[in-house]
């Protein structure tokens, strides 16, 4: 998907990409940012990814404003194995091997069952302060990686 921000995401949690997860219980799989960078959160037991340390947040990249960006995301739903690009660049600390990565994946891979997304919603969602408009084109879903 093509998304574009007009504010630089505040440093609280919020979500714009929310897809309810069959194996949460219908509890959503969100991608959105806190502490300045992008991150995926699980609604179930607020797991992050990459986890909220300073060494975590650095694996991830903060969303630039002002221009239209490709988000694209893959996630294996037999395996504990996820993938994030920003404009053809994929994110080190939103990566799910199944190989356990230090300050990226340890709260993510303490649940053995993978995401089984059922749906997918977009729009904002803060759960403190900060506004934001953005806009979203181009989204596309499929069985197989679908480039940019």
């Amino acid at each position: 998907m093509r998304v574009r921000h007009t504010t630089a995401l505040p440093i609280n949690h919020v979500t714009f990409v929310s897809m309810p997860d069959a194996s949460q219980g219908s509890k959503a799989l969100r991608v959105g940012r806190q502490n300045g960078a992008l991150q995926w959160n699980r609604e179930s037991d607020d797991a992050t990814l990459p986890e909220q340390s300073p060494a975590g947040v650095t694996l991830s990249t903060p969303l630039a404003t002002g221009r239209w960006l490709c988000l694209r995301y893959q996630i294996d739903t037999t395996a504990q194995s996820m993938r994030t690009w920003v404009d053809d660049q994929e994110i080190a600390g939103l990566r799910v091997d199944g190989v356990p990565t230090q300050n990226v994946d340890g709260q993510w891979l303490a649940r053995r069952t993978p995401p089984r997304p059922t749906g997918l919603r977009l729009g904002w969602e803060s759960y403190s302060t900060g506004d934001d408009t953005l806009w979203f084109d181009d989204v596309a879903l499929g069985p197989s990686p679908i480039g940019c």
